[in-house]
């Protein structure tokens, strides 16, 4: 087990005093950090050592007790490293009143810290490490459905959780599948550390009237064979109310009307808006009079004779 030089880790020296030793640990863990460093192994094993360091230079007992060490360390090597010929018992602490040896568990929150750490500080590190480490709460996931139409307007939820009545204002234009943060919302945070937050995943079903695309919506109107033919005015269905279209005589079945601006809110941006589409379905006459079989039957033959 080699000696591990914690001043030399930190980058301090051994009179650095506590506010230059939580500088330097600050400034050395956001440099070797995981999250800056994803996948090198080699900075994650700085980073280890790094905690490590701190958390016995940042604590006067474990420095103290660390620094005297330091003294003792050569005569240890002296005897091989064996602990049969060098008293630990001065050093190592199993957590119970009277010392004794400490046999090292990886199966516990001190694995990420070195034997040689745990040789010395034994239970104490375990504990210590426990009620000094700060760390963001977990995040909670949950999911939320939403409407086509709230989704278009917008609208404002109010749901429980963990008997806390939240409430969240969703802004126009949400997509199904849009994670939305509600930051301090989730688990509690590691001593006095800043909460986990909330993601909400919101969920917007299939309407039975509108098809949305991105932001553009698509829409079927039912218009009349005669009105298609000779050119007029219906009314569509749309997400701010019916609304009174003009078309050409002649329109043929299928044809795809379009309306700049009518569509779908894009989200998080008040100005510009999808399009709508709507689609002419020509809507055949039911249940005909005579009179009307008549002019139908007058119409064919007309057309028969061009």
């Amino acid at each position: 087990m080699d000696y591990k030089d914690y001043y030399k880790i930190l980058e301090v020296d051994k009179k650095a005093s506590k506010a230059e030793i939580k500088k330097q640990y600050k400034k050395l863990a956001r440099k070797y950090h995981p999250d800056v460093n994803p996948g090198n192994k080699e900075a994650e094993e700085k980073f280890k050592a790094i905690n490590e360091a701190h958390e016995v230079l940042s604590d006067d007992t474990k420095r103290q007790k660390y620094n005297t060490l330091g003294a003792d360390w050569q005569r240890y090597q002296q005897t091989g490293g064996g602990t049969g010929s060098f008293d630990w018992g001065q050093y190592a602490q199993s957590g119970n009143a009277g010392g004794g040896r400490y046999t090292y568990q990886t199966n516990d929150e001190s694995s990420d810290f070195s034997d040689f750490f745990s040789s010395i500080f034994g239970d104490m590190g375990r504990s210590s490490r426990r009620s000094s480490v700060r760390s963001k709460g977990q995040d909670f996931s949950a999911e939320l459905t939403v409407f086509l139409e709230e989704a278009f307007h917008g609208v404002k939820k109010t749901f429980t959780l963990n008997d806390k009545n939240l409430r969240i204002n969703i802004k126009p234009g949400v997509e199904d599948g849009q994670k939305i943060r509600l930051k301090g919302n989730g688990g509690p945070g590691r001593n006095g550390s800043e909460p986990g937050d909330l993601i909400i995943t919101l969920r917007v079903p299939p309407d039975p009237r509108f098809t949305r695309q991105g932001n553009d919506l698509y829409v079927e109107a039912q218009v009349p064979v005669y009105r298609a033919a000779l050119g007029g005015d219906f009314y569509v269905d749309t997400l701010d109310g019916q609304l009174k279209l003009k078309i050409k005589p002649e329109t043929k079945n299928g044809t795809l009307l379009r309306l700049k601006g009518k569509g779908f809110p894009v989200y998080n941006q008040p100005g510009p808006s999808g399009d709508l589409y709507v689609k002419v379905v020509l809507q055949l006459p039911e249940a005909l009079t005579n009179k009307e079989k008549e002019l139908f039957q007058q119409l064919a033959q007309l057309r028969n004779d061009k």
